[in-house]
């Protein structure tokens, strides 16, 4: 079992694809043969979630939904941080704060057109943090 602490820059709000730096993490380990990968990020106001890697549009296009579904409601109470923070945990709510990714051949097992993304949903965050625990079989030389 392995784990480790990804720390992400400050990304503006929007929709990120990070599945390099994911696979960059996980190479400075014990390469697993098979196995399982788990993806935790410790903040309630940004997202992880997987989704066309291949077309920027998906990106521009996720936003414009998460916007016109959740920001700006006349009803919100919770805005100590700002207008952007309630809409901002409702996204991360809907998206999900985890992801279970299988590991074959000491790699990520995505399909053709699948990426890891971070939903970043607030106007002006900070820097984010991801927990990424492997475990598996080790590979050995053969």
């Amino acid at each position: 079992m392995y784990q480790t602490l990804i720390r992400l820059p400050h990304y503006p709000r929007g929709f990120h694809l990070i599945t390099d730096k994911i696979a960059h993490a996980m190479k400075q380990h014990p390469e697993f043969d098979v196995g399982m990968a788990n993806l935790f990020i410790k903040h309630t106001s940004a997202s992880l979630f997987i989704n066309e890697d291949a077309d920027p549009s998906v990106r521009s296009d996720m936003e414009a939904f998460m916007t016109d579904m959740a920001d700006d409601k006349f009803y919100y109470r919770h805005i100590y941080e700002g207008s952007d923070d309630m809409p901002a945990h409702i996204k991360s709510a809907l998206l999900g704060s985890s992801l279970s990714i299988p590991i074959s051949r000491g790699g990520l097992n995505l399909g053709t057109w699948q990426g890891i993304y971070l939903g970043e949903h607030r106007n002006h965050a900070s820097a984010r943090e991801i927990v990424l625990t492997c475990w598996g079989i080790i590979k050995t030389d053969r």
